[in-house]
């Protein structure tokens, strides 16, 4: 059986993993109607959320629109910028979405 001290070490030395930002970028070529879908279609949001996110990303240019571990940051990354074409663009888009993973403080 252990002893107290051990236990006690193990208690204090727990640490929680960093977590991480998704951030989308604005950009000229995506509808805000896309960006609205991709961001509820991955983040499992509501239209509400999505489209609040959004407009962040129109308006200041930026936005963290996931926050948590890195390797589902990194997946959320991926999802979002191979969302495909925007269907609701006059003009053909089938650049990615801009989106960076960043470690919050």
């Amino acid at each position: 059986m252990a002893d107290s001290a051990t236990m006690t070490d193990v208690k204090n030395s727990t640490t929680l993993m960093p977590n991480y930002a998704v951030v989308l970028h604005n950009d000229q070529d995506h509808s805000i109607a896309f960006v609205i879908e991709m961001i509820s279609k991955v983040c499992k949001y509501g239209r509400d959320k999505s489209m609040a996110l959004a407009m962040r990303v129109h308006y200041e240019g930026r936005a963290h629109v996931w926050i948590g571990p890195l390797e589902l940051a990194e997946l959320k990354c991926e999802q979002l910028t191979n969302c495909g074409a925007d269907p609701y663009n006059d003009k053909h888009v089938d650049k990615p979405l801009n989106v960076t993973v960043e470690k919050l403080p």
